[in-house]
């Protein structure tokens, strides 16, 4: 007889027994987190059946269309932490300002920020998508916080991670010590430890790039794409380019396999597309904690100093020495 599986919730009771000092919210906000992807994923295995695919006909503040399954995950995350008594605001890419939950207040001292369903224009192919999410501690003795107080530096990050909803669907988390991964088992409604100490290999074989935006990159990154086509069998290369679409699937399979995952800054677009706070951020720490790297092109996402809630930035992210290289052909070191 094999041991017994360690489950998201028996993972989470022993480290917090590790810690004299845990009042247990930090482990009752992940086991939510879990809860959200529980019920995102029933929605998704069923979304061509509940008519729920397809456009809402709004925008979000970035100005993308907004799909149906967008506006239910982000519903879903405000009912779960509404009355949770754990978190105090919650802010996401589909909401123009943070959400204060003044139920939840003085009790709840976590702020989370979460992009809600990541590579949405997959949900009507039936391909991978995911959920991002950063966790914040709020200090503040003096009420709900303000905006301000969310827009942090990737650094002060307590926790971040994501659900991915693929053939199985994941959570991956770090609190700091480590990346785990757990797999959610459908026959008995638990995640179940599946990847410990997740620890991504210091070079890769596989690119991940949107191909399409090619000739609007700058010349060092389109140097660099050049040089992992290129054949050199000392480097490894050529690379095999692997894009789904969705940056939570990108990057795990480059979490786990090796490589490099690139949205870079555009000539007439530098800020580049994806959101620091809800994106960025939070897949850096991830990235970070399992011995990876993440970058502008020029400056480690976790030292940018944000300036707004929906701030945009380039993303480098993967493999160590893939990263390193990527940075050198972006800032014209080399030209190989």
């Amino acid at each position: 007889m094999g041991a017994f599986p360690i489950t998201l919730t028996r993972y989470i009771i022993q480290k917090q027994a590790a810690h004299p000092g845990a009042t247990g919210e930090f482990s009752a906000l992940m086991a939510q987190i879990g809860l959200v992807g529980k019920m995102l994923a029933q929605d998704l295995r069923r979304a061509g059946l509940i008519h729920v695919l397809g456009l809402t006909g709004k925008t979000n503040v970035q100005g993308e269309a907004v799909k149906k399954l967008d506006e239910i995950a982000n519903e879903t995350f405000v009912k779960v932490f509404q009355h949770s008594g754990l978190v105090c605001a919650l802010a996401s890419e589909e909401m123009e300002k943070p959400v204060n939950l003044p139920e939840n207040w003085p009790h709840g001292k976590y702020m989370l920020l979460f992009d809600p369903l990541d590579g949405s224009s997959n949900t009507d192919v039936n391909m991978p998508m995911g959920t991002i999410f950063s966790i914040l501690r709020y200090e503040g003795k003096g009420g709900l916080p303000s905006e301000s107080e969310l827009v942090r530096k990737g650094t002060e990050q307590v926790a971040a991670g994501y659900l991915m909803y693929g053939s199985s669907t994941m959570l991956v988390f770090t609190s700091g010590q480590g990346v785990h991964g757990f797999t959610l088992d459908p026959g008995v409604g638990e995640y179940v430890l599946s990847h410990e100490n997740i620890r991504i290999p210091t070079k890769g074989k596989v690119y991940a790039a949107n191909e399409g935006n090619y000739h609007r990159w700058s010349v060092g990154t389109r140097r660099f794409l050049d040089y992992l086509k290129e054949r050199d069998q000392a480097t490894g290369r050529p690379y095999s380019t692997r894009y789904s679409g969705c940056l939570a699937a990108d990057v795990h399979r480059i979490l786990l396999g090796g490589g490099i995952y690139l949205y870079p800054g555009e000539t007439d677009k530098p800020e580049g597309k994806l959101r620091l706070l809800y994106e960025a951020n939070p897949l850096a720490m991830v990235v970070a904690q399992a011995g990876g790297r993440a970058s502008t092109g020029t400056e480690n996402i976790l030292d940018v100093k944000p300036t707004a809630v929906h701030q945009r930035v380039p993303l480098i992210i993967g493999s160590r020495e893939d990263v390193t290289v990527a940075e050198d052909f972006i800032q014209e070191k080399r030209r190989d």
